[in-house]
C-alpha cells in the first residue's frame, strides 16, 4: 500500500528526472547576448493560463515609509495527473474515472506583512493564504478575478488595483503604479527545457516592473495594519511552465529600493538534470527609466551557517551584482553586499500532512524551505565614470528545494 501511494504522488509531483545535461536547457541569457532586455507592452502582461502542469504567479512587493514590508500574491497552479485507484477500490468509487486522468486548477491569494523591526514588542509577520473560488480572467487575459478578490490592470497598462477581502485578518486595498518601464530579459523572457529546442517540454519566464509606487492599506476589520502612500513597490509576473521542482533546485531573489534607484534580481539554479545551470535576470532602474537590465548578474552567499531544523546552510551574508551597458553605451556595474538579517524561514510544505510530506520527499528528493531577509544595505553603482552610493531597504529570499 505504501509503494502504491508513493507512486500516485509521483504521478502528480514527478519523480526525479534523468540527467539530460545543460544542453537540454536554452537559457534566456542566449537571447540576452544580442538583446539584453525588452520593455514591456500591455500584451506582455497577459496570464498564460496553461492547460498543462504549471505554476503562474503575480506578486506585488510594497515597502512603507514606516518600515512595513508586504507582499501580495496570486498563485494559479495546474496539476495534470494520471493514475489508477488501488486494486479493489474501483467498484467503491462511481466516479473513479476522475481519478484516472485530468487537470486540476487551483488559485490562492497570499498576503504576508512584516512589521517595522523597531516595533516593540517585535510582532511576528502576518501571514494569510486563502484558496479562491469563482476564478476567471478578463477577456484579454490581463486581469484576474475571483470571489472577494481581484487583481485588475488599468486600461493604459500602467497600474494594478489589488483588492482582497477573503480573509478578515488581511483586507487588502492597494494600487501599484509603474514608474520606470517594465521589462523582460532578451526578446521573449523565456528559458526552455527539453532535448529538442524546437519542441521544449517546459519553460520559465519572468516579467518585471522594477520601480513602482504603492498606495493603499492592509486592514483587520477597522484596524489599519499598514498604510502605503506613494511608497516603493515592485511587481513580478512569473510562469513556471512545468513541474516547479523539475525546473529549479534553488532560488535567489533580491529587491532594493533607495531614494533614487531600485534594483531587482531573480536567479534560479536548475536541478542536476539540466546541469545545475544558473539563470539570472536583473535590473537597475530609476524614475527616468531602466539603467541596465539583462542576464549578467550574480547572487552569491558569501557566508552561511548550518541550520539543523531545515538541514540546509542558512545564508548569513550575500553579494549581488549587476553589469551591462546603459542606453548611451556606458558601462554599468552595481553591487549590493553585506549581512542578511533573517526575519523568517518558511517550510513550504508545512500545510502538507506529515506522511504525505515523507512520501513526496522520498519520491522526488524535495525539501523546500524559504529564508527571508530584510537588511538595510548600500547600492554601489558606477555608470561610466560616475559613481553613486545610496542606502536603501532590501527584501531578499533564498529558497532551497532539492
Amino acid at each position: 500500500m505504501f509503494n502504491w501511494a508513493k507512486q500516485q504522488i509521483a504521478y502528480v509531483a514527478g519523480t526525479q528526472e534523468p540527467v539530460y545535461g545543460p544542453e537540454a536547457l536554452r537559457s534566456v541569457a542566449v537571447e540576452a547576448e544580442e538583446t539584453p532586455f525588452t520593455e514591456l507592452k500591455r500584451e506582455d502582461l497577459t496570464w498564460a493560463a496553461m492547460q498543462s502542469t504549471c505554476v503562474e504567479t503575480q506578486i506585488f512587493y510594497a515597502y512603507s515609509k514606516a518600515g512595513h514590508v508586504a507582499f501580495f500574491e496570486i498563485i494559479y497552479s495546474n496539476v495534470v495527473y494520471e493514475f489508477a485507484l488501488a486494486p479493489g477500490l474501483e467498484e467503491r468509487h462511481a466516479d473513479y474515472r476522475l481519478y484516472q486522468s485530468g487537470l486540476r486548477t487551483t488559485c490562492q491569494f497570499l498576503c504576508k506583512l512584516f512589521y517595522p523591526e523597531n516595533q516593540d514588542p517585535k510582532t511576528p509577520p502576518l501571514w494569510t493564504s486563502t484558496q479562491l473560488s469563482g476564478n476567471e480572467l478578463s477577456n484579454d487575459y490581463v486581469s484576474f478575478f475571483a470571489t472577494d478578490c481581484k487583481v485588475e490592470l488599468s486600461e493604459d497598462g500602467s497600474s494594478y488595483k489589488i483588492e482582497s477581502s477573503n480573509d478578515d485578518r488581511a483586507v487588502v486595498d492597494l494600487t501599484v503604479s509603474r514608474v520606470a518601464p517594465g521589462f523582460l530579459a532578451g526578446t521573449t523572457g523565456n528559458t526552455y527545457f527539453g532535448t529538442d529546442p524546437e519542441n521544449p517540454w517546459g519553460s520559465m519566464r519572468h516579467t518585471f516592473w522594477p520601480r513602482c509606487v504603492a498606495t493603499g492599506s492592509i486592514k483587520t476589520g477597522e484596524e489599519v495594519l499598514a498604510d502605503f502612500y506613494n511608497d516603493h513597490a515592485t511587481f513580478i509576473h512569473a510562469l513556471q511552465g512545468m513541474k516547479p521542482h523539475h525546473a529549479a533546485a534553488r532560488w535567489n531573489f533580491v529587491n532594493f529600493h533607495g531614494p533614487e534607484y531600485s534594483a531587482v534580481m531573480m536567479e534560479f539554479t536548475t536541478p542536476e538534470s539540466y546541469g545545475s545551470t544558473v539563470v539570472n535576470v536583473g535590473c537597475i532602474a530609476n524614475n527616468d527609466g531602466i539603467v541596465v537590465a539583462g542576464c549578467n548578474g550574480t547572487a552569491t552567499h558569501t557566508a552561511s551557517k548550518d541550520d539543523p531544523v531545515t538541514g540546509w546552510e542558512e545564508p548569513t551574508e550575500a553579494r549581488y551584482t549587476w553589469s551591462g551597458t546603459d542606453t548611451d553605451g556606458k558601462a554599468v556595474e552595481a553591487v549590493i553586499e553585506g549581512p542578511l538579517n533573517r526575519t523568517d524561514c518558511v517550510d513550504i510544505m508545512a500545510e502538507v500532512p506529515g506522511f504525505i510530506k515523507t512520501i513526496i520527499s522520498g519520491a522526488v528528493g524535495t525539501r523546500p524551505y524559504l529564508y527571508q531577509f530584510r537588511p538595510n544595505l548600500e547600492l554601489k553603482l558606477k555608470i561610466g565614470d560616475e559613481e553613486v552610493v545610496e542606502e536603501g531597504g532590501v527584501y531578499a529570499e533564498a529558497t532551497f528545494i532539492s
